[in-house]
């Protein structure tokens, strides 16, 4: 019998909300991996303590999020590329004793989307030019996505994003500043919600677009995981569109991240059910 787990987790500030610990320790259960993940709390004056620690605990990888995804990069031994070419980290692989940083949020978003669209020559509207929507706008890019309109209020940050798949991918960008009651572009195939509208506790608030312009046949995302069924998911549907929940890119980012860390591929329902329970979202949880 081994009493020494693998040991996996998360740095983050503020950590008690994160739901990422359930479905990852779950998934660890499921396929009887001795393996354990482990919410910790770290202000940022701390992060690059806790990296050391990490290491000198034999840690395989730890995911971060807010506020270490950008300057958890200087505490680092290497990137992978895409994660080089957005510029944060969320996921971080030790591998032959160097610290590598990965960023698996665009990659859940793109496994997430495969099996609904093709993305060859698509052209999306992204709202938001935060750390979510770099990973969304790169990952799309590189995966063959045409041209990327991104949508934000502060025009720096969005342009910058734009410039930045223009410059590092082979898709075109341009950069679109958010008026009030925002049509989405005549054209779009896949229209994806990147910012924080709509995140639980705010879950009555509505991205300022023209509902109008939503089409049949449009792909709507939304990359908020609580609540699943946001507004713009709702609306979405009921005007005829695919529609893909930000439970989806959760699962998948944290899926992608196990595989990253141990090699397995493991089973991505058991990880969505359990997120539903932690969540309220179903009575009870399937047996694992």
């Amino acid at each position: 019998m081994n009493f020494l787990h693998a040991l996996t987790g998360s740095f983050s500030q503020s950590a008690a909300g994160n739901p990422t610990v359930a479905m990852i320790e779950a998934a660890y259960r499921h396929h009887g991996l001795e393996w354990r993940y482990v919410n910790c709390e770290v202000a940022p004056i701390d992060l690059a303590a806790a990296v050391r620690g990490a290491r000198a605990m034999g840690w395989a990888g730890f995911n971060c999020s807010l506020p270490h995804k950008l300057t958890v990069i200087e505490h680092l031994d290497g990137l992978a590329p895409s994660a080089e070419i957005i510029g944060a980290v969320n996921t971080v692989v030790m591998r032959d004793g160097l610290w590598i940083g990965e960023n698996t949020d665009g990659q859940g978003f793109i496994e997430a989307l495969r099996p609904v669209c093709d993305l060859e020559g698509q052209r999306v509207t992204l709202f938001g030019a935060g750390g979510a929507a770099r990973a969304v706008a790169v990952e799309l890019a590189l995966a063959g996505a045409a041209h990327i309109t991104v949508v934000n209020r502060s025009r720096p940050r969005g342009q910058e994003l734009a410039d930045l798949v223009c410059a590092k991918t082979g898709a075109t960008a341009e950069y679109a500043h958010w008026l009030p009651a925002m049509p989405i572009p005549a054209g779009t195939g896949i229209v994806v919600n990147a910012t924080s509208i709509g995140l639980a506790p705010g879950v009555d608030e509505q991205l300022d677009v023209d509902w109008a312009t939503l089409r049949p046949g449009m792909v709507v995302a939304d990359a908020i995981p609580n609540p699943p069924r946001t507004h713009l998911i709702r609306t979405a549907e009921a005007a005829g569109c695919t529609v893909l929940d930000g439970l989806d890119m959760l699962v998948n980012q944290g899926a992608i991240a196990i595989r990253l860390w141990s090699g397995v591929d493991v089973d991505r329902s058991v990880m969505r059910r359990e997120l539903e329970h932690v969540l309220g979202l179903r009575e009870t949880a399937n047996t694992l």
